[in-house]
């Protein structure tokens, strides 16, 4: 299950808001040509706390459905409860997802560090499914001080984690658990810099561009692994290039709708439409032209 490039694969959405069944299809076996090692859905880039629970569930069958057991599907089940948190693992179990992951919640009105504790013990105690933790570090609303993040990464039950802290400190703390827990898998999140974090150990990506930078990304991987770290910073560059494109610059002014005009021209997806209202300004839009015809080999291997 562990290692090499895994995607935080992005909702596709048909002109009536309605989750794109053919897209599901299609954006599955493109992770396939791409070599990506597991999905996770739901999460950030999949605009999971903006789904409603049909559209959710829906999504989460149709991937499982397509995908038929090839490789591990991890679904974000993030609430204010731990209540919640259950009642989102229980659904996602009889969809058919392999791992529940848990954020930190939306809102806390009590956010000390022995109810974060309790509301993610509770959770991973009581959840019917092997459990992924999503650190999102100081860029979530709700922060989960390191103590507690060492006590969740060291839980026999917690089997992946997605680090997208960009923070030296959490790196230690779950390098550290991982040299008690050799299984524990670490995925690096913070998709502008991943050697770094390969090279510190660890067991591969999950990336939120994985389903249009899979590829190269899984080529960075193999860079490091085979111990070309200068190759591997070449390939970032040009990856962040490329991802700089698609976002809308430094400001990652397009983000979503970037993204998903991109699968659109790859003739994935039908539609940009996303929750959070990203627009696809002029500017994008040709970025993402020249990008393609410049970066075709690795966005259609």
């Amino acid at each position: 299950m562990c290692g090499g490039v895994w995607s935080a694969a992005p909702t596709p959405f048909d002109s009536k808001w309605k989750i794109d069944a053919a897209g599901v299809r299609r954006m599955v076996e493109h992770h396939f040509r791409l070599g990506i090692k597991g999905l996770f859905l739901c999460g950030t880039n999949g605009e999971g706390p903006c789904l409603t629970d049909m559209q959710r569930l829906e999504f989460i069958r149709a991937v499982v459905r397509h995908v038929h057991g090839r490789l591990p599907v991890a679904v974000q089940v993030t609430d204010n409860s731990s209540a919640r948190i259950l009642e989102n693992m229980k659904a996602a179990k009889a969809e058919g997802a392999d791992i529940a992951v848990i954020a930190p919640p939306y809102f806390i009105s009590n956010p000390t560090s022995d109810h974060l504790r309790r509301i993610y013990l509770d959770a991973i105690n009581r959840s019917p499914l092997p459990v992924g933790i999503y650190d999102r570090g100081k860029f979530s609303p709700v922060f989960v001080p390191d103590l507690v993040l060492r006590e969740l990464y060291a839980h026999p039950r917690v089997v992946i984690a997605k680090d997208s802290s960009a923070v030296p400190e959490r790196m230690k703390i779950a390098l550290e658990v991982k040299k008690k827990r050799p299984s524990f898998c670490l995925l690096n999140g913070d998709e502008f810099h991943c050697v770094p974090y390969l090279k510190a150990g660890y067991d591969g990506l999950l990336l939120g561009g994985g389903v249009f930078n899979g590829y190269l990304a899984r080529t960075i991987f193999d860079a490091v692994r085979a111990g070309d770290l200068s190759e591997a910073e070449k390939l970032q560059a040009l990856m962040n290039r490329l991802m700089f494109a698609v976002y809308g610059g430094k400001k990652i002014s397009c983000w979503l709708a970037g993204e998903k005009y991109l699968l659109m021209r790859l003739g994935i997806f039908r539609t940009y439409l996303n929750y959070p209202q990203y627009p696809l300004s002029v500017s994008c839009r040709r970025a993402i032209e020249k990008t393609l015809r410049q970066n075709r080999r690795w966005l259609l291997p």
